[in-house]
């Protein structure tokens, strides 16, 4: 199936946490000013950093919202020939008490915890306007902010109770997964998240993404999705030599 480079560009920024944000620096005005910044997307695919308001950064979003965020794969080994998105955006402060974004981010960054107990500490979502998107040699596009978000869906209220339900009832697919597309066979699997296009499984210290044929838009349509995920790891798994069994 062919997709659009805003959808490739979407499903690369899925796949990646690692990003430096570049800001216009108030201490010295005309510069930039960038640090590394982990990120977590929002269901309306808005990249979710948490920095504290005495950081740098905070102070330079607070003279210009303008900001600038690239993506990178941080596990390649040539950068230059890896994939890599930059996003244009505007950061606007979020409040660190929203249950949804909390619990989502420390999924992902646990070890975040501790700056929910400080009080200087938010979140600011960047809601793109651009993209440039480099897939490879060639593969250069630039995209408008709307197309690479995800269509409408219902998982940002959905997503609490499919984690509760696939980690308490069907960790065994989980880990089915993790052995049938990423060749991983962990000790313990747990979904970290679900969206539109994928979900995230934590496979003992590693995250590894899985991707939905089509996208899902409510618990429905992901179940139905995960249900097929599973028959075709039993399909494979019984047409597969004893010896990979």
């Amino acid at each position: 199936m062919t997709i659009t480079a805003a959808e490739e560009a979407r499903k690369f920024l899925r796949s990646t946490r690692s990003a430096v944000l570049s800001t216009h620096s108030a201490r010295f005005p005309g510069y930039p000013f960038g640090s590394i910044a982990p990120f977590v997307l929002d269901h309306d695919g808005n990249p979710l950093i948490l920095i504290s308001t005495i950081a740098e950064h905070t102070k330079n979003i607070q003279t210009d919202s303008k900001v600038s965020l690239i993506a990178f794969d941080s596990s390649v080994s040539d950068m230059q020939a890896a994939g890599r998105l930059t996003l244009l955006g505007t950061a606007t402060p979020t409040s660190k008490e929203d249950a949804a974004v909390r619990g989502r981010y420390l999924r992902y960054f646990p070890q975040a915890e501790q700056y929910f107990d400080m009080h200087d500490f938010l979140f600011h979502r960047i809601e793109v306007v651009q993209a440039r998107y480099i897939g490879g040699f060639g593969k250069i596009h630039w995209i408008a902010g709307a197309d690479i978000k995800p269509q409408p869906n219902q998982l940002a209220e959905q997503e609490a109770g499919i984690l509760d339900h696939m980690n308490a009832d069907h960790t065994d697919s989980l880990k089915a997964y993790c052995q049938h597309w990423h060749q991983v066979q962990p000790q313990n699997a747990a979904m970290l998240g679900i969206d539109a296009d994928g979900f995230d499984v934590r496979a003992d210290d590693k995250i590894l993404r899985f991707g939905f044929e089509s996208p899902v838009t409510d618990a429905q349509s992901a179940r139905m999705a995960l249900v097929a995920m599973s028959k075709q790891c039993r399909q494979d798994a019984v047409g597969a030599p004893p010896s990979a069994r």
